[in-house]
């Protein structure tokens, strides 16, 4: 089902505007920034739609500048990333998945090339790194699992050694059930997730290697409904996801206040802008349309199965705003896309931009399925898995290949 092919309603937006009551802080004054930029860009963009054809008005995603932009950083990167040398693993991650679900695919000696980099990063010991000769991290270990699942070829698959993957998730797992990052490492949410997911992915999950994760992440939702890194902290889009997320995969979701829950993600979309902040009383972000929109699809699996009877055929958030905010305000002018508009490009937001625009595009579920694509087909991008935020094919053929294989049975 294609969006309404309207104008943006101003008058309507504008009285969704922030209100400081009279009360200046540096915080007020930096949301009314942001809005600010924002309602410029709704301007220009009102402006040229007036001018269109009826049906053309409708923001375009730009999608020829975009892959432009993510074919030239598979080959060469700006000096701005040599900051990023210990996340080499991630880069590609983020540029193989917008390229995906632009519906680009990767040639053959491409892939190849990408495979026998990320086993470079792979550790004798088991695990990736975040570059070649690097210690094993938890992090770039979920992100080479995911981009080579992403490229999908059997050299890729096979390129995985799942016995020392096994045994370095199992040497994270701390006596609270919790996972540090790498050894010595900081301890959140983030590694559950990252470790969960690479076990299941991979067929290389045991029940033992999770005993008390679920409940040592259920000890961090907060008082807001939201999940912190760790107990007892703030609630964060980030580390919300990774913790309902990891739920759901280990089986416990039950072990989540789901009503809580909803209720703190449906008040992080901004009301103006469209997009979501990553947490209470901050600023917009392009990247939190998939950190805080992706967890919507799964708590409504989990609802779904404490109430047969729920009956949805969208999300349970305004998938016509964030469309038009990434559309509108995320989107460089010379491709990729940003946090939010004055803010430089960069594959990170691209690829979490996407992502969120492709989850707020499909509504899928054993009973329903519809499309909800703001500008037409032109604009439909590939559908991703919401869980592991790579293709749904992707994950579908992974899962079915490393089922083939037994668990291995590392002590």
């Amino acid at each position: 089902m294609a969006a309404p092919r309207c104008v943006i309603d101003l008058a309507a937006l504008t009285r969704q505007k922030f209100v400081d009551d009279g009360v200046s802080s540096h915080s007020a004054d930096e949301q009314e920034n942001v809005e600010a930029s924002v309602e410029q860009k709704f301007n220009i963009f009102h402006q040229w739609a007036e001018k269109e054809p009826e049906e053309f008005k409708w923001p375009p995603l730009n999608k020829e500048k975009h892959l432009r932009y993510l074919h030239k950083g598979l080959h060469h990167l700006p000096e701005s990333y040599e900051c990023l040398d210990a996340s080499r693993p991630w880069i590609c991650y983020w540029i193989l998945h917008s390229l995906y679900l632009l519906g680009e695919k990767i040639p053959e000696e491409e892939a190849s090339r990408v495979t026998q980099f990320i086993g470079k990063c792979q550790c004798p010991d088991g695990g990736f790194a975040g570059s070649p000769g690097q210690q094993a991290h938890l992090a770039p270990t979920y992100a080479a699992v995911l981009t080579l699942c992403t490229l999908g070829t059997e050299e890729a698959y096979k390129s995985i050694n799942r016995e020392t993957l096994q045994s370095f998730l199992g040497s994270m797992r701390t006596t609270s059930g919790a996972f540090t990052m790498h050894r010595g490492g900081e301890v959140d949410v983030r590694g559950a997730y990252c470790a969960v997911v690479a076990a299941r992915l991979t067929n290389v999950y045991k029940p033992e290697m999770f005993e008390g994760t679920a409940e040592w992440i259920a000890s961090c939702q907060s008082y807001e409904g939201g999940f912190a890194g760790q107990s007892g902290m703030e609630a964060h889009g980030g580390y919300t996801f990774c913790s309902i997320a990891a739920l759901v995969l280990l089986g416990h979701e039950r072990l989540c206040d789901t009503q809580a829950l909803l209720r703190w993600l449906a008040q992080r979309q901004m009301r103006f802008e469209g997009g979501f902040q990553g947490r209470t009383n901050k600023l917009v972000d392009g990247c939190y349309s998939f950190w805080q929109a992706g967890a919507f699809p799964v708590v409504h699996s989990v609802l779904s199965k404490q109430d047969t009877s729920l009956d949805c055929t969208s999300w349970m958030f305004n998938e016509e705003a964030l469309q038009e905010y990434i559309l509108i305000c995320c989107q460089n002018l010379n491709g990729g896309l940003v946090d939010k508009p004055g803010k430089p490009r960069d594959y990170y937001h691209t690829c979490y931009c996407l992502s969120g625009l492709s989850l707020s595009q499909h509504y899928l579920n054993e009973h329903h399925s519809c499309n909800y694509v703001m500008g037409g087909p032109e604009n439909e991008l590939q559908v991703i898995h919401p869980i592991f935020n790579i293709g749904l094919d992707s994950a579908k053929d992974a899962v079915a290949y490393f089922s083939r294989l037994p668990v291995p049975n590392i002590r």
